[in-house]
């Protein structure tokens, strides 16, 4: 009976993460479908180039019609973009004329998984790792260095480090390039190009784990530094058990919890890329095609972006709840 309780709540308790999301999900569209209908400026002047002089009152009129941008927003425009969205159907740049913005950020997604993706990767897996023990060994030689380093990193604009590696990897030393994803002629298949490829990455991939290694060392110093000080761990120890024995058993799963939280976070960071850090090294992903868009005022290709970067947040989120339940008892 208790077994089947426990069960029953821990369906409600997914059930109601699942609803939240879902809900989240749709007030991020609405927000995103507002946001860039409050914008000044005319998106029938901007379809044909933001020419108003060279261009007739009829020739704006037409695309007023041919877009649908003579129908009221509520509810007609609203209910279309909802539709449209659910059938991954985006729009038309305005910059890249003809091409459909999900084709745009499809092309410019695995750029920027690639870089902020692997990124994330080697910040969790050493940040955590340094975090955890740093805050195990308070007080020691590798928790000073290690708690000065990552609060000087933590306060570090990403973009920073990446013109300070630039300066000192490729310009001063001619190490490693530090412009693009290729050497000019290039070609994409074969092994010789992946290399090139991969010593294009190295330099973002620095500029971002860098920044991220400062924050998963603070998070991670600070979470077990109180979960060492709890009555379950001193009991522990008057047990017998051994060091290592304490921090995985006990100490380990109490303490990831607020660094499941800030992975969270960051993952959606993954999806929206480092803006800044892509403009600095001309990464060609979703970053720099925010920049291009900026520029050009394409808002139906930020609009997706904003889409994207929002519903990944919310999932990222959503995995985070999910994942709570698993490292804490008391959750479920």
């Amino acid at each position: 009976m208790v077994s089947n309780k426990t069960q029953g709540g821990a369906c409600r308790r997914i059930g109601s993460i699942l609803m939240r999301a879902v809900v989240t999900l749709f007030m991020v569209a609405i927000l995103n479908f507002i946001l860039f209908r409050v914008i000044p400026g005319d998106p029938a002047e901007l379809l044909l180039g933001g020419a108003r002089a060279s261009v007739t009152a009829e020739q704006i009129e037409a695309q007023r019609q041919n877009w649908g941008l003579y129908r009221p927003l509520f509810p007609d425009q609203v209910i279309d973009y909802l539709s449209a969205t659910l059938h991954g159907d985006l729009g038309y740049s305005f910059k890249f004329r003809g091409r459909h913005v999900t084709d745009l950020i499809l092309e410019r997604l695995p750029a920027t998984i690639a870089l902020v993706g692997l990124a994330q990767g080697i910040a969790i897996l050493c940040g955590v790792m340094l975090g955890l023990y740093a805050g195990w060994r308070r007080g020691g030689l590798i928790d000073h260095i290690a708690t000065g380093a990552s609060l000087a990193l933590y306060s570090t604009p990403s973009f920073w480090l990446g013109m300070l590696l630039v300066m000192v990897f490729s310009t001063a030393l001619g190490w490693l390039p530090g412009y693009g994803a290729y050497s000019p002629g290039a070609t994409t298949s074969s092994l010789n190009s992946l290399l090139d490829y991969l010593r294009h990455l190295t330099l973002p991939i620095t500029a971002v784990a860098l920044g991220l290694i400062g924050q998963y060392v603070v998070v991670a110093r600070a979470a077990i530094s109180e979960v060492v000080t709890e009555d379950y761990m001193v009991t522990a120890r008057a047990k017998g058990l051994t060091n290592g024995q304490m921090l995985m058993r006990h100490a380990f799963r109490n303490a990831m919890l607020p660094v499941v939280t800030l992975i969270a976070l960051n993952l959606g960071y993954v999806v929206a890329g480092a803006i800044t850090v892509e403009a600095v090294f001309a990464w060609p992903g979703i970053g720099s095609l925010t920049v291009e868009a900026l520029n050009a005022r394409d808002y139906p290709v930020l609009q997706g972006i904003f889409l994207l970067l929002g519903a990944s947040i919310v999932v990222a989120n959503l995995v985070a709840d999910l994942t709570y339940g698993l490292l804490d008892p008391r959750v479920r």
